[in-house]
């Protein structure tokens, strides 16, 4: 045996000789970035080793100054004693860390607001069938001795003419909850025509106590909002990077961790209860609701996400013809899940349209409302699964395309998602070469995220720190410009010398530029090919929707000029938030919004990219500054070339 002591959370651990070191971390929950999945292919996994000697595999993705001072990558790494090893641990804070903020935002609100608005201007009602009433039952008697669930049953029969339906979780709290309060009881069900079914018994009158939650299972980060039912306020809300970010960056390596050695349940509980459940716990804390009051819930996420998130073998997602294994989820409750709320709160997951195109998206489509407009809307998601939907209120038409993980910060040296201390946008010195950095919420800068790549990249290419191809000019003379032994470049943003709370230096290399040039590549070759396949061009799209969380800091001009997004007027763009999140605020709170959202994922119909003929040259020209066209691109050209 071994012993790991992980620093600097301490956390210790004992190991078998000749385990993987990246596999011993997972086993005692230490985050280490690794977006391969432990494959040996990204040098993403890199910790230091403090003590001890290790068996170490050579790995070109370790340079000479890495080694020298005492860095191994964890895939590669078998253990052979007892070892100390030292973890980026901010990163780690940043990707997976929970934060907890106040649902009446401004931003936040006028978003939910204005979603509510697209949906009563279309007479879908914020009404559903959970309610919560108090009632009195007769107390028994010798000569009125029936069971207390008989007398329930006889309560809501002579007083709701209906039948009355309960699982054991129900009757397993009636006893005592009658007796408490001589009684007086509130019930908390869901009407249907012909039957209640009872959810929660409580002593007393708790009427005003009724929430749900309103869940985006993203495959970086998840977000949690805490509604109150009866109002329909965002009580709390609560983000996290997903569990599962310690099996990889992508929904392929989840699948891959998933079907290894029975590992669906390890998949499921990196979601459930590492992420999901201690978020919950936190949001009850802040906002002091009972977690019995928690009666709802609906979750939006990835087709993969959702799969994973009812523990169900997800290989067959992968391969063609890729087919997943359900598109409507069947009825749930809280404990088959394993959610720490009420046990027999509803859970509802959004349908699914195809292997890559899932209920985050058919909730932001409920939540953007392009089923209704007459204009065409061209909707695009930017997350890990890069998914983009084109139509108005008489089509949609939709498509999947493998953006990866880098708009969330994932696969880029110093990457992280959009939290505190992430730089959100860059600004060159043309002389000096000098950054200045802007980060969210004023922090300290401890990496980068999505939108801060953008401005960077924008920044580097118009300075002419990289030219077209994405690649550092050799003949800079600038100690930010920097070449390994690889001859690979590399632009610090921010020396570890200078700034006390960063343990390396804070950078960007022409492989992570060549990986974001990629991604974006892959966002706009899809819209492009989508928009096509319907024999249109950019020029017929009316609208553009950016939803997903790296539009709260997407500067649309920047990313028109690395060839994100295309060159059309900009006043047709606008951010419409976490859409997925939306959306299941919308069908949390409605049933009438339920069912549209049902019929959106049934009529919606999917464009494998695959398979299409010009989406593979398509993407090759996107793999430019911004494009091997530049025609397509006027307004880049003119800066460019003036």
């Amino acid at each position: 045996m071994a012993k790991v002591v992980f620093r600097p959370s301490g956390k210790t651990i004992e190991c078998e000789v000749g385990d993987n070191l990246l596999e011993v971390a997972r086993r005692a929950d230490v985050f280490i970035e690794a977006p391969c999945n432990g494959s040996k292919s990204c040098g993403k996994c890199k910790v230091k080793l403090l003590t001890g000697e290790v068996n170490q595999e050579v790995s070109s993705h370790l340079t000479d100054e890495d080694k020298a001072n005492g860095y191994i990558l964890a895939c590669c790494t078998t253990i052979i004693g007892d070892i100390e090893v030292l973890t980026n641990s901010s990163l780690d804070m940043a990707m997976r860390g929970m934060k907890v903020e106040g649902g009446d935002k401004a931003k936040d609100k006028a978003l939910f607001d204005k979603a509510v608005e697209i949906a009563e201007n279309h007479n879908i009602k914020l009404e559903n069938n959970i309610k919560k009433t108090c009632i009195t039952l007769d107390e028994p008697t010798l000569d009125d001795n029936i069971s207390d669930v008989d007398r329930l049953e006889r309560h809501i029969s002579m007083n709701f003419g209906k039948q009355m339906t309960y699982d054991i979780e129900v009757l397993k709290v009636i006893p005592k909850a009658f007796r408490k309060n001589n009684f007086e009881i509130t019930i908390t069900y869901r009407e249907f025509d012909d039957r209640l079914e009872i959810i929660d018994v409580e002593p007393g009158n708790t009427e005003s106590e009724l929430y749900g939650l309103a869940i985006d299972i993203g495959t970086t980060s998840v977000v949690v909002c805490l509604v109150n039912m009866i109002t329909n306020e965002v009580v709390e809300k609560g983000a996290s990077g997903n569990g599962q970010l310690q099996f990889g960056a992508d929904v392929i390596n989840r699948i891959v961790y998933a079907i290894k050695k029975n590992n669906i349940e390890k998949a499921k509980a990196a979601v459930v209860d590492d992420t999901l459940n201690m978020l919950i716990n936190e949001l009850v804390k802040e906002s002091g609701v009972k977690r019995n009051n928690i009666v709802s819930v609906v979750a939006s996420g990835n087709t993969t996400m959702s799969t994973l998130f009812l523990g169900i073998f997800p290989d067959y997602l992968r391969l063609e013809p890729f087919i997943p294994p359900f598109f409507k989820s069947p009825k749930l409750n809280a404990k088959e899940v394993g959610l720490d709320i009420n046990p027999s709160a509803g859970v509802y997951l959004s349908p699914n349209v195809a292997s890559y195109v899932g209920g985050d998206i058919t909730s932001g489509v409920l939540a953007s409302g392009i089923w209704a407009n007459e204009e065409n809307v061209l909707f695009i998601d930017l997350g890990t699964n890069g998914e983009i939907v084109f139509g108005n209120q008489d089509f949609m038409m939709s498509c999947a395309c493998s953006a990866g993980p880098a708009f969330e910060g994932g696969g880029i040296s110093c990457g992280m998602r959009a939290s505190a201390g992430a730089v959100d946008s860059v600004d060159i010195d043309p002389d000096t070469l000098v950054p200045k950095l802007n980060t969210i919420d004023g922090e300290p800068a401890i990496g980068i995220c999505g939108s801060g790549i953008i401005d960077l990249i924008c920044e580097m290419l118009k300075k002419k720190v990289i030219d077209r191809r994405g690649k550092i000019h050799r003949d800079l003379d600038n100690e930010r410009i920097r070449f390994d032994e690889n001859d690979i470049g590399e632009y610090v943003l921010a020396f570890a010398k200078d700034n006390e709370h960063l343990t390396e230096d804070l950078f960007i290399t022409e492989v992570d530029i060549d990986n974001f040039i990629r991604t974006k590549g892959a966002i706009y070759s899809g819209a492009a090919t989508l928009v096509e396949s319907l024999g249109m061009d950019f020029d017929c799209v009316d609208k553009v929707y950016i939803a997903g969380g790296i539009g709260n800091h997407l500067n649309i001009e920047n990313s028109v000029f690395i060839g994100l997004l295309p060159d059309i007027d900009r006043e047709k763009f606008q951010y419409i938030g976490n859409s997925s999140l939306i959306g299941s605020y919308l069908t949390l709170l409605s049933d009438e919004a339920k069912a549209k959202l049902e019929e959106i994922g049934e009529v919606m119909t999917y464009v494998e990219l695959s398979v299409y003929p010009t989406y593979m040259d398509e993407f090759i020209s996107c793999c430019f500054l911004p494009h091997t066209n530049i025609d397509a691109f006027p307004s880049v050209k003119a800066i460019l070339e003036g």
